[in-house]
């Protein structure tokens, strides 16, 4: 049994060092780990790079180079609760770098087509507020959004 939680392993075709320093230059608490070269037991180019190992702000991953046979979409994405407008601007600009696109509410895919929630940790206490009024503006606000924006939240919250 493990004690060290798990690994999210991320399939590339062909981009897995790229992809791995790429989210080492985006987040703190980031380093590299090991890389797996393919051998003549392996179905790549011999030498070429099969896995990559590194911790993006904390997290272990794996990026695999496996081809063309799966690709990211929205159904999986990863949550930034970013503690201020700062923060959340540094993320917005940053994983859309070198290709990556912008879309609704908080959400972008970076160069390699990950999607990320860029989010207030504010944003969820409005929207976590019992007073269904108040969250629901929140919300509404949220809605018409690309990046958040917190003191337009704040405003639509306050009802402003």
């Amino acid at each position: 049994m493990s004690t060290d939680g798990f690994t999210t392993c991320l399939w590339y075709d062909g981009q897995a060092e790229e992809a791995a320093n790429f989210y080492v230059s985006v987040f703190k608490d980031s380093s590299l780990g090991d890389v797996v070269r393919n051998t003549p037991a392996t179905p790549g180019a011999e030498g070429s790079v099969l896995t990559v190992e590194f911790t993006a702000n904390g997290q272990k991953f794996v990026a695999l180079n496996a081809g063309p046979e799966f690709t990211f979409n929205e159904a999986i994405s990863f949550q930034l609760d970013c503690a201020d407008q700062a923060e959340i601007d540094h993320y917005w600009e940053k994983l859309v770098e070198g290709g990556g696109e912008h879309g609704p509410c908080g959400w972008l895919k970076d160069r390699f087509g990950v999607s990320w929630q860029v989010n207030a940790v504010r944003l969820t206490e409005m929207i976590g507020d019992p007073d269904r009024r108040k969250a629901d503006r929140a919300l509404k606000a949220m809605m018409t959004m690309g990046k958040l924006d917190i003191a337009a939240l704040e405003k639509a919250y306050a009802g402003e």
